[in-house]
């Protein structure tokens, strides 16, 4: 399974790093600074779960590679459950409608 890489813009140190030109009307430095410092913050959090995320999808592609191949158990957790017990999906809509009945009384009837 091919490995995505993803492309970054700016790194953490580069938002750090950036300086904004002031102008007449310009923005409260102090706002802007703690601002990114917030930016910066999450970005190095996000990065540090994409690469632990990736670490961990690498471990569990390796795992699943090296996992035993059981066909019949494989097959078996991915296909409908079989119905051994005679109930048809009429049989259990007709139930279920009986219940909500049961519970809700007429307001189903009514629409309230």
């Amino acid at each position: 399974m091919a490995e995505e890489q993803f492309e970054y813009n700016l790194t953490a140190k580069e938002i750090l790093e950036k300086e904004f030109k002031t102008g007449l009307r310009g923005y409260n430095p102090e706002d802007v600074d703690e601002f990114l410092d917030m930016v910066i913050k999450d970005y190095g959090t996000f990065t540090q779960e994409i690469e632990a995320l990736q670490a961990e999808n690498i471990r569990l592609v390796q795992e699943l590679d090296s996992a035993p191949t059981k066909p019949e158990a494989t097959r078996s957790a991915y296909q409908a459950p079989t119905q051994t017990t005679g109930t048809t999906n009429f049989d259990i809509l007709k139930r279920l409608s009986n219940l909500e009945k049961h519970v809700f009384g007429n307001k189903l009837d009514e629409g309230e």
